[in-house]
């Protein structure tokens, strides 16, 4: 399943979209069951809702703190999908203990509105995470190097693979390529693939000679096929496999060198499960 929804001409990551339907069964359900105290439960709701987003993101800021030293403004760009999920549940859940506690809104809506809303997000996280295997349509990738040599993503299996979809034109993928290229450079363990979609070998060639002239493994899409069939063509989107070349992880949208450093951590991870 792609890991994105179009909606016109606009692309969505699907954890936005678990979230709002998580957002919106719990909401629905707490006032159904409030009653007469359904506004007093809605304001709790949100409480935790936003709590809880507050929590998850200075978690994950603080859990890579060192990647916001030199610039703590990005702490506020929230494009990068940085969350600590964890702390944003323990905290979304003690407000609702405190809210039921000092009756804040009536403890039976509150409890199963908060419930449902953990269920949504967490069953469709675990319904939709990809499956651990290799996916077909990354390996009938067809697939050219620069140089107009024919090529394939089963060339890098043996290590850990980053595989970054992206395009000159796409505003975001021009920003997190320094963080790509960092990572590359500091990641001999993991290998970095970046396959270009739909644009010409000159195009590309130009602009990486201009903006990232040491990033190594920059493969052409010519048909557009991996972003078609992968993240329902929205770009950035950047793949995580395993050494033998199945899929753990997809990313769609911008990615910062924090939250690029945390699914790094996330594959390597894995990969050393037996």
């Amino acid at each position: 399943m792609s890991p994105a929804l179009r909606l016109g001409p606009l692309v969505f990551p699907v954890e936005l979209a678990l979230l709002a339907a998580a957002v919106v069964a719990g909401l629905i359900a707490g006032r159904l069951l409030a009653g007469a105290r359904a506004e007093a439960t809605g304001r709790a709701l949100w409480r935790c809702l936003l709590l809880g987003l507050l929590a998850a993101r200075l978690g994950f800021v603080w859990q890579y703190r060192d990647h916001f030293q030199q610039d703590p403004l990005k702490i506020l760009d929230l494009r990068d999908g940085g969350w600590a999920g964890a702390a944003g549940l323990v905290a979304a859940l003690a407000y609702g203990a405190y809210a039921t506690l000092r009756n804040r809104a009536p403890r039976r809506a509150l409890l199963v509105a908060m419930a449902l809303g953990a269920a949504v997000w967490l069953g469709g996280a675990r319904l939709l995470a990809p499956p651990a295997q290799t996916p077909p349509q990354l390996a009938g990738l067809s697939l050219q190097r620069l140089d107009g040599a024919a090529a394939t993503l089963a060339a890098f299996h043996g290590k850990p693979m980053v595989v970054n979809l992206w395009a000159s034109w796409c505003p975001p993928c021009r920003r997190e390529m320094p963080a790509f290229e960092q990572a590359q450079a500091a990641h001999p363990d993991i290998h970095f693939v970046f396959v270009n979609q739909g644009e010409a070998a000159a195009t590309v060639r130009q602009y990486l000679d201009e903006h990232a002239p040491s990033l190594a493994n920059a493969l052409l899409d010519p048909a557009g096929e991996a972003s078609r069939q992968m993240s329902n063509r929205g770009l950035p989107a950047t793949l995580f496999l395993d050494a033998e070349g199945r899929l753990l992880d997809v990313r769609v949208g911008e990615l910062s060198s924090a939250t690029l450093a945390q699914r790094l951590a996330s594959i390597r991870s894995a990969n050393a499960r037996p």
